[in-house]
């Protein structure tokens, strides 16, 4: 296959998706969970390391229909704590702290901005970029675990929370479902951290049970990456275009027929009634086109009958004239012997075949 034959290939089969993925527009709601990583945090030769956990999120926002969006995010990050490591005490130089326990938390509320590229171009997936500042809530629940050194052991725990100013950068993927318009897959990447939080701390003497107070400088920096799903009220499937009216049916032509004596041309008070009869349903129809045809028997040569039938469709046509009918509006046609309504043999008078046609269209 061609590059050419290929790229239009490509894109007869995202259009079906293009057509859905509009842009935000609105309000809307979104949700995600996934995975986080909680970056080591040291401070004072004390290294806490934590666990892979996870984390939620929760958005209500408004899309402004040009691919940016501004909304208000809750969200909440555990994970639970793996390795507590001290340094610069009396003893070895390193010491694992033993019988570690206890958990890091993280949940906060965010003002985050966003822009969605390709979302005007009405790309069938979405690219994500954004940022926020808020406020997080920074937990210790249990955090700590008992030194062996050569010397007394000592027991150290951490029970306590910090608020700080927050922060984040996000970037992801969006993929609208057709099916289900307003609808749409996410899945980003977020960069999460807060100023240092200060966590009071306490330490026992476990040989003394002499007890003292510190205070640690935890470092909050998280990567998560997370799966979810976004509703946009605002945006509703495309409106089908309404079907074309069916033509209407032309009108049926209608016929009306005025009948001669024999090698006359004159009306009759009978053919004068029935061609008053034309003339009237011709002004009170949408009649653009009246034929007038003449016609005769064969009962006399086929160059008189010509003549005949000419002479009988013009006083037809100058008697429609008379009741009304403008002139430029008929046709006169005349056909001798050469189209009967009875077919006989030649020289035989036949009245029905003498004629005049009068055709309404």
């Amino acid at each position: 296959m061609s590059l050419r034959k290929a790229l239009l290939a490509a894109t007869m089969l995202s259009l079906p998706l293009a057509a859905q993925a509009q842009p935000v527009t609105g309000l809307y709601v979104g949700a995600g969970a996934g995975a986080n990583w909680h970056q080591n945090s040291t401070d004072d030769g004390v290294k806490i390391e934590s666990s892979p956990g996870w984390g939620v999120v929760a958005s209500l926002g408004w899309g402004f229909g040009n691919g940016l969006r501004a909304e208000v995010e809750g969200n909440f990050r555990w994970n639970d704590v793996d390795r507590i490591t001290v340094s610069g005490l009396p003893g070895p130089t390193s010491e694992r702290l033993v019988r570690r326990s206890g958990y890091i938390k993280t949940y906060g509320v965010m003002a985050n901005a966003l822009y969605d590229i390709g979302a005007v171009q009405r790309w069938p997936v979405h690219i994500t970029l954004g940022a926020g500042i808020g406020w997080a809530w920074h937990e210790y629940d249990n955090v700590g675990g008992q030194t062996r050194f050569q010397s007394p052991n000592t027991a150290a725990l951490i029970n306590d929370t910090d608020g700080r100013f927050a922060y984040q950068a996000i970037a992801g993927l969006s993929v609208p479902i057709e099916a289900l318009p307003g609808l749409a897959v996410t899945a980003e990447y977020r960069f999460f951290g807060t100023l240092s939080p200060k966590l009071n701390a306490t330490v026992t003497d476990l040989s003394t049970g002499v007890r003292t107070t510190g205070r640690y400088e935890a470092d909050n920096l998280n990567h998560s990456l997370l799966v979810g799903v976004r509703y946009n009220f605002g945006q509703v499937a495309p409106a089908r275009p309404a079907p074309a009216p069916a033509a209407a049916p032309a009108p049926a032509a209608r016929t009306f027929l005025v009948f001669f004596d024999w090698d006359r041309a004159d009306l009759t008070a009978r053919a004068r009634q029935i061609v008053a009869e034309a003339a009237q349903a011709a002004r009170t129809q949408q009649v653009t086109r009246i034929e007038v045809a003449g016609h005769a028997d064969r009962s006399g040569t086929p160059q008189y009958n010509q003549r005949l039938s000419q002479r009988r469709a013009d006083n037809v046509a100058a008697e429609l004239v008379r009741n009304g009918v403008p002139r430029e509006q008929i046709v006169v046609q005349a056909f001798g012997e050469s189209r009967p309504l009875v077919p006989t043999a030649d020289g035989v008078r036949e009245p029905q075949n003498r004629r005049v046609e009068i055709v309404l269209r």
